[in-house]
């Protein structure tokens, strides 16, 4: 396998990855920035606040987009895995 080879798996195991958390990641700061608004108008400073509701919509994105992220991992690792006979040679 050539070095070319090898960065464009790298390649597409990062945009992979990025494309299945990006969601949930884009999710979690979305509602840990309203909350933080909401902590800076009502002058309530308690750390634990952010936490839950950013558990929370993780959660659910998790168990909306599961299926679709275990879906595209899979096929991922198919494909990769397809690809081994051709490395050797």
């Amino acid at each position: 396998m050539g070095p070319d080879r090898a960065l464009n798996l790298l390649d597409a195991m990062l945009w992979n990855a990025a494309i299945i958390a990006g969601p949930v990641m884009l999710a979690t700061l979305a509602v840990g920035l309203i909350v933080s608004i909401f902590q800076v108008a009502t002058q309530i400073q308690e750390i634990t606040l952010s936490y839950v509701p950013k558990i929370i919509a993780a959660m659910i994105l998790l168990i909306a987009m599961g299926p679709w992220m275990i879906a595209r991992l899979t096929s991922f690792a198919r494909a990769l895995y397809l690809t081994i006979p051709s490395l050797a040679g």
